[in-house]
Order: structure tokens, then sequence, then C-alpha cells
């Protein structure tokens, strides 16, 4: 009988979505994730984020997104521990520390294959992480572009979006030839 062998998984490279009304926070919000997680290497423009009413009553109107990106790759098993930190960010932000959210921060993650975000929501699609954190490939990489699931949110199926998670993942596939590392085949 032939066993599989376990190998440890390709580095990854950790990338946020931010979402606010109050785009004056977030050097402030960098600053807090750049101390956790390094340098930030990317970050989108402002796009304004108007695909659902969802967070108005809470977070305001005329919100905007920013997508950043940091230098240090990191391992597929962080993404549980970001969506930790960047949850106790948010109380950080929070409007005199109630339970209204200033900024919004999904975290997730690029690979050669696909990008994956973290979440607190459970669904059919989504992948228990540890202590209630889920994992959702949200999208794949395929035909020289990443591709949405039946799933994955309509924001996420833009190509403005899509433009900018391509060229994350250029980014990361550079990283990873600089430092002799290999990318799982997609």
């Amino acid at each position: 009988m032939i066993v599989g062998q376990i190998k440890p998984p390709s580095f990854v490279k950790l990338i946020f979505g931010v979402i606010t009304a109050n785009t004056n926070l977030l050097e402030a919000v960098y600053l807090k994730l750049e101390k956790r997680f390094g340098e930030i290497d990317f970050a989108s423009q402002l796009i304004p984020f108007d695909y659902t009413a969802y967070y108005e009553q809470e977070m305001g109107r005329e919100l905007q997104r920013q997508f950043i990106s940091f230098n240090r790759l990191t391992s597929p098993g962080e993404l549980a521990a970001a969506k930790y930190f960047s949850n106790s960010v948010e109380r950080d932000f929070a409007e005199n520390q109630t339970a209204r959210r200033l900024v919004n921060l999904d975290p997730g993650y690029i690979s050669a294959a696909k990008l994956v975000l973290a979440s607190t929501k459970d669904h059919a699609h989504r992948i228990h992480l540890e202590d209630g954190i889920y994992a959702e490939n949200t999208l794949k990489f395929r035909n020289k572009s990443f591709q949405p699931w039946e799933w994955t949110y309509p924001d996420y199926r833009t190509p403005v979006y899509i433009e900018i998670f391509n060229h994350i993942r250029q980014i990361y596939l550079q990283q990873l030839k600089e430092k002799g590392l290999s990318a799982h085949p997609v």
C-alpha cells in the first residue's frame, strides 16, 4: 500500500479587504496591521463599495474599499489568527468602543491557485478552521486569471477586483521566485 506523503503547504500572500466611510482612519489601521504582519507592499486604489447596503446602517454611507497585501509571506494555517487579530483591530477603532464599527477588515490569502477569505460565518461552502473561524475558497485561478465560483460575492466577480487580485498574484509569484520557493501547480 502506498501512503500519501504529507508535505508542508506553500507559503501564501496575506491580503486584507478594508471597508470604511472614514478613509482618514486607514493610516492608523494600517500601522496596526503592519506591526503584526509586516510591511504593506501593495495598496489598491480606493473603490466605492456600493455592491450592497449590508454595512450602511452600521458604518454609514459612501463606503470605500481598498485591498492591501503584505511583503512577508505566511503559512495558510495563519488565516484564523489573522481573522482574530483583524476583529481586535475593528474593536479598537469602533465608535466609542461600541459594536458600531468604523472599519471592516476581511483577511484572506492568495496562492498560485486561489484566493481564500476568512469568515466568522459558517455556510455550506466554508470549511471550519478553528474556534468559529471559517475559510472560503472565493476565487480559483484558471485560464490566466482568477475566476469566481457560484458562491463568490458579486463585488469579487468584478473586473476591477479580479485585476487587483491578478496583480497581487504576480507580486506573490515574483516573491516566490526571488526566494527560490515554488508554488504548487495550478
